[in-house]
């Protein structure tokens, strides 16, 4: 009967002390479990704060470049604007210079006129001496797109004419026309340049 019980009590020592071992053994590699997850968060959080860096840098990149692109962009439409209104004014005292010039001639044709009338006595020749040089300055005016507005005998247009006056219209068909002229207006292009003063017929 003692032996019986010995052989018990060394068995229950020798499962209690595997049981221990196994505690352990178990503990130990459930302690390096919970450290391994600790260690695996805190890698993320640096590689976190690495890539949030990362896409700042990106990010700071990509406005300097639009911002120089659009300083650029700004300064070359300011040359732009500034060249196209010296090219306009250029062109606009090119044209005149080239105006001038053009009536340069009707000029000296004028003094002729004058010169002629104070030493003739021929009022014939020189009264068509005059109309050469009106026909000759009418035709530079053509050729530069400007136009005599024709009046007398036109159904009245506010858009081409100015009223002056309004008399009795001398017959039934000059009702609403003009009857005469005053001062002749001009187009260039068909734009108005000065409207015709005329006498309208009621």
């Amino acid at each position: 009967m003692e032996i019986n019980s010995e052989k018990v009590d060394n068995t229950v020592d020798i499962e209690s002390e595997d049981e221990n071992k196994d505690f352990e053994t178990e503990g130990g590699e459930v302690t390096e479990l919970q450290d391994e997850p600790d260690n695996l968060s805190e890698n993320a959080v640096e590689s976190d704060n690495l890539s949030d860096k990362t896409d700042l840098e990106v990010l700071e990149e990509k406005y300097a470049a639009l911002n120089d692109a659009h300083l650029r962009l700004m300064a070359e439409y300011d040359n732009f604007r500034k060249r196209t209104i010296r090219e306009k004014a250029d062109l606009i005292k090119s044209g005149g210079a080239s105006v001038l010039t053009n009536i340069l001639p009707v000029v000296d044709d004028f003094e002729r006129a004058l010169e002629t009338m104070r030493k003739t006595e021929d009022l014939t020749s020189t009264i068509e001496g005059v109309k050469l040089i009106y026909d000759k300055f009418m035709a530079f005016l053509g050729q530069q797109g400007v136009k005599a507005i024709e009046a007398v005998g036109q159904p009245f247009d506010t858009e081409l004419f100015e009223a002056i006056a309004i008399i009795p219209s001398p017959g039934k068909d000059d009702k609403g026309k003009v009857i005469s002229c005053v001062q002749t207006g001009y187009t260039l292009y068909d734009k108005v340049l000065r409207h015709a003063k005329v006498v309208v017929g009621e």
